[in-house]
């Protein structure tokens, strides 16, 4: 099936708004194995919306549209769509009847404003909508099913569920299988990954391979398409084999595991505490680490120690390793790491320090040089890396490359 959605909006093209609907409604489609093809958006403007509609008529089997179903004098989605497939607009029984029991149950009658969303296209279907005033509404136009839903997203949600998902797939002519696996990659270049996964997708293979860089990590997307599901997954399985094989360790996370939940996991699995000490990161670190429901199990404390002096009250930094090394060195990282696992009483202890710009670079310690430093049990190590972005950039990723020692730590229990 050719599919495509309309956003139909002012707030929608002149950016007021991010379109939600549309990567919804696709990614909903996907799941059942229909593409979209087209997303298209137009503004408040009864001719644009007109014209849209008998274009897409000639070129699409089915066309979800959203927005411009409301009461106010801008939402006529339902008056050009009546005038673009040559219909009168009539008032809905159907449609008044649920306005008239959704207002009066919050105490109120319908307006002639709020009558106007009765008003549809004739001999057009009704979709209902259990959580606001607005019906959706449904027609053939040149032998295109075009469908209309409310703009406000959790309207859309349900309607496309329980209704619009049904309607078109009734439709469809033959099933596909998509099956979709993501694996999560960091700390490897796009190009690079481009070039480590080039076989993966076997010429002629059911699997196709993409990337997106979800920053700082990359997002590859394995995808295997068609008509035999067993053969599909199959198929799947196989690319992600040969991936895993590839990238190796450099896998933090698949599907929706994020690097934060696997490392929450790893931390109720090996049963240990943490403590974190952070300077450039400003607490982002442990932001990161108790956004995750139940880590007060194994975190225990963080301190942002900013300046010199908070690293000398609070940590035990000597003023010795300060006005020798500096606050942006491994011994300085190495030091905080160790005052705050004698001080919190934690198994382990991370510290971050570094400079994150725009000022406080030297010809030796640019704008992205960052220490972290991790201590245990048996000892504690340092490594320094040259991070390159602006100051939000830097501090993202240097997050991120924190959390990519503690998991790497765990795994190695």
């Amino acid at each position: 099936m050719r599919i495509a959605t309309l956003s139909i909006g002012d707030e929608v093209v002149f950016g007021e708004i991010i379109d939600t609907n549309a990567p919804f409604i696709a990614a909903r489609l996907y799941d059942i194995g229909l593409k979209v093809q087209r997303h298209l958006a137009v503004g408040d403007v009864e001719q644009d919306i007109i014209e849209a509609i008998r274009d897409l008529a000639t070129s699409c089997d089915a066309v979800i549209a959203t927005g411009g179903l409301g009461p106010t004098i801008d939402d006529i989605t339902a008056r050009a769509a009546a005038k673009a497939s040559e219909r009168r607009l009539a008032l809905n029984d159907m449609a008044l009847a649920h306005l008239t029991e959704f207002l009066a149950k919050r105490g109120r009658n319908v307006s002639p404003a709020n009558e106007k969303q009765a008003l549809l296209p004739a001999k057009s279907g009704l979709i209902p909508n259990p959580t606001g005033t607005a019906c959706g509404f449904h027609f053939q136009f040149n032998s295109c099913l075009f469908v209309f839903l409310p703009g406000v997203p959790s309207e859309m949600v349900r309607m496309l569920g329980e209704t619009v998902i049904p309607l078109i797939g009734e439709r469809r002519t033959q099933e596909k299988f998509i099956r979709i696996k993501i694996l999560k990659v960091f700390g490897v270049p796009e190009a690079e990954m481009d070039t480590l996964l080039r076989g993966v997708a076997e010429h002629g293979s059911q699997v196709t391979v993409a990337f997106q860089v979800a920053f700082p990590e990359i997002l590859v997307k394995l995808r295997a398409e068609g008509d035999d599901e067993r053969e599909t997954v199959l198929a799947l399985d196989s690319a992600c084999l040969r991936a895993r094989e590839i990238l190796q360790g450099r896998i933090f996370a698949e599907d929706e595991a994020t690097m934060d939940t696997v490392v929450a996991a790893l931390f109720r699995e090996k049963g240990i505490t943490l403590s974190l000490v952070e300077s450039c990161t400003g607490g982002f670190v442990a932001k990161r680490i108790t956004d995750i429901p139940g880590s007060s199990d194994y975190f225990l404390e963080g301190a942002v120690t900013y300046s010199n002096t908070a690293k000398i009250r609070l940590l035990g930094v000597s003023l010795q390793i300060l006005d020798e090394k500096g606050a942006v060195s491994s011994e300085a990282a190495m030091a905080m790491a160790r005052g705050m696992r004698k001080q919190s009483g934690s198994d382990i202890a991370l510290a971050v320090t570094g400079i994150a710009g725009p000022a406080g670079a030297t010809p030796e310690k640019p704008v992205g040089t960052v220490f972290i430093a991790l201590a245990t049990s048996s000892g504690c190590q340092a490594k320094m890396y040259r991070f390159a972005g602006n100051r939000g950039d830097i501090r993202t990723v240097a997050t991120f490359m924190a959390l990519n020692w503690l998991r790497r730590h765990l795994l190695s229990l």
